[in-house]
């Protein structure tokens, strides 16, 4: 079954059918939450296939980035600029609901496809975080880790043309697309002076098996999987909607757009996430 809502400043009477259909699927069950991209635009952080994408880029390759100087310098400046971007959002009403719906025992913890932190800004106590986050930096050395205010308060005294205006466009993994490089000084470790690379999955990396098995006892110890933002085309989501429809679990999908588990999804509501969360928190709380 499928329900799209009218674009946002509609009549609110619209979301009451969809409310209906995923209260009666999920009322007095255990919920899993898987979240995407599409859960933070509401925060200032834009989607990565919503409308309004920025052109679609590259992401950095984690052999690019051990092998040239020149790609972990574009990285490291980018990714500064984006963390300006990333620590001065905060949680929306999306991220508020789902921390509501734990407090209140419907919801098991969120699994988030996410880097931007704001589940556990949001209150959120149960959060398995599958691709990482921008707010630890580790060493690929030594293995000492550091927290990214810190690195970026170093970066910007050894890069202060970084708080220079800049054109460039934040993407959902915190990286901003720049092109002056050539005068980046990369951080180093101050404990060995190995490389250092915030902790998150690069494109050519996998998912840590500690975190996706964490990922997993959340849904094993639930009897519903909610999606909301994701278009599930990451292996790491579609992976665990498989083991959801394995165990013939209800799945409700919220999201914009085409996704990978439509056609295997109980119920897909088409809008906003943060309208529909908030609605479920208050209808299921």
């Amino acid at each position: 079954m499928s329900i799209t809502l009218p674009a946002a400043g509609a009549a609110s009477i619209a979301l009451e059918p969809a409310l209906d259909a995923a209260e009666l699927l999920l009322r007095g069950r255990r919920i899993a939450v898987l979240t995407g991209a599409g859960v933070s635009t509401d925060s200032g952080i834009p989607d990565y296939r919503g409308e309004g994408t920025p052109v679609r880029r590259t992401p950095m390759n984690f052999s690019a980035f051990l092998a040239d100087e020149r790609s972990r310098k574009r990285y490291w400046a980018g990714s500064h600029l984006g963390w300006k971007h990333f620590s001065s959002a905060g949680p929306n009403e999306g991220h508020l609901a789902i921390a509501a719906l734990e407090s209140t025992g419907a919801a098991t913890g969120v699994i988030t496809q996410n880097v931007d932190g704001l589940h556990a800004r949001a209150g959120s106590r149960r959060v398995v975080e599958l691709h990482g986050a921008m707010r630890r930096v580790s060493c690929l050395t030594c293995g000492q880790t550091f927290a990214r205010a810190d690195i970026a308060e170093r970066m910007t005294r050894e890069n202060p043309w970084l708080d220079e205006p800049d054109a460039g466009q934040l993407g959902p993994d915190g990286d901003v697309q720049i092109e002056r490089v050539d005068a980046m000084v990369v951080p180093d470790c101050t404990v060995c002076g190995g490389l250092l690379k915030p902790d998150v999955v690069f494109f050519g990396e996998f998912v840590p098996t500690t975190v996706f098995q964490a990922a997993r006892a959340i849904l094993r110890g639930s009897d519903a999987l909610l999606v909301a933002g994701s278009s599930l085309v990451v292996n790491s989501g579609i992976r665990l909607l498989d083991q959801a429809n394995k165990r013939h679990l209800p799945v409700v999908i919220i999201n914009r757009g085409e996704t990978r588990g439509d056609k295997r999804a109980s119920l897909k509501i088409e809008a906003g996430t943060s309208e529909v969360l908030a609605g479920l928190a208050e209808r299921l709380g």
